[in-house]
């Protein structure tokens, strides 16, 4: 792999612009209301909503492909006031169809449910993966199958899709893939490669985690961000940063505040009585956990880079207020009255 060389940062980062800051506290905001709002939602209003809600967030889904943009593909709607990347609606609407179509069929689901489902999984997945946008498809896909695991489906069903998984990734491959995408699996293969291209970002990242030790350099005094040595340091390598200034202490915390969000989750999906409800609230709660997952393990070099943020951690409005959003669902689950379905 040829290299690109790159040159060694030398200013220091002291932007003192409020503005990302104020933009990020006005999502969380937007959120904390969606939250609060979907936490008092009647489940069966909900249920009732649910395949309306399910084609209405395929609508920018598709509308992506006429009027979208993005770095690297068409990912984002521009609404004038803030742009939109429809690929999170899915994040909420297919594990809302997921539980809606799944608690009206026999359990555990038969080939016919299993195909029924695979569909409703397949074909925002399909859209998303051809923006594209690999990581947040695999997502998508991921919180759809939590729902059918979580209704019983036979291990069969789950060898068989592994298999298919293993035929179909070299056809991904060389049909597929671009070339970046390409490009983070052998950087994830072999990062030091190419240390000053397509290895540069994941060395940083380690370097970032690895310097912060214990306790970590305190806030505001990690290097490899304040140099700027690190790239997407507010997105994709937020956790890096906090890796670096509070250290292993910090990181701990963080991951037992996830541990605790995703065991309540878990929780309340064992307590519902009813099998719509259950299934919502565990795959919402399993969704949550990939995320945290993913994100750090792509940070440390055991994942490929993905572009996957951590979640209510890492700079983004849409992925913050779907994720709160995905809360108050759960909320919402705790409050219901179940009745017989």
């Amino acid at each position: 792999m040829c290299s690109t060389a790159r040159p060694a940062p030398i200013r220091i980062n002291n932007a003192t612009s409020n503005g990302p800051v104020a933009g990020q506290a006005m999502r969380f905001a937007m959120g904390l209301v969606a939250m609060w709002l979907l936490s008092r939602v009647s489940l069966l209003r909900l249920r009732a909503w649910t395949p309306a809600i399910y084609a209405l967030s395929m609508l920018p889904l598709m509308a992506v492909y006429v009027i979208g943009t993005g770095k690297y593909g068409q990912r984002w709607l521009n609404l004038g006031v803030f742009y939109l990347q429809p690929s999170e609606l899915l994040k909420l609407s297919l594990p809302l169809m997921m539980a809606w179509y799944l608690h009206r069929q026999p359990l555990p689901p038969s080939p016919r449910t299993v195909l029924t489902a695979a569909v409703l999984i397949g074909v925002p997945a399909l859209l998303i993966l051809m923006q594209p946008n690999l990581g947040t498809a695999t997502l998508v896909t991921a919180s759809g199958v939590f729902a059918l695991l979580l209704a019983g489906l036979q291990w069969r069903w789950v060898v068989a899709g592994l298999s298919a998984v293993s035929v179909a990734a070299p056809l991904a491959w060389f049909g597929l893939l671009r070339q970046y995408q390409k490009n983070r699996v052998l950087t994830f293969l072999d990062p030091a490669a190419d240390p000053l291209g397509t290895g540069w970002n994941i060395l940083q990242s380690r370097i970032a985690i690895g310097s912060g030790g214990m306790q970590g350099r305190g806030w505001g005094h990690g290097t490899q961000a304040t140099l700027d040595f690190l790239p997407e340091y507010t997105t994709d390598f937020a956790f890096s940063v906090l890796a670096e200034e509070f250290g292993w202490i910090g990181v701990v915390t963080v991951f037992a505040l996830y541990l605790f969000v995703v065991g309540r989750c878990l929780s309340i999906a064992v307590q519902a009585r009813d099998t719509h409800a259950r299934l919502l609230a565990g795959s919402l709660g399993l969704a949550f956990f990939v995320y945290v997952l993913v994100n750090g393990g792509m940070i440390s070099g055991l994942l490929p880079v993905v572009g996957i943020p951590m979640p209510l951690i890492s700079y983004g409005g849409t992925s913050a207020v779907s994720l709160l959003a995905g809360i108050g669902l759960v909320m919402a689950v705790r409050g219901h009255r179940p009745v017989h379905a």
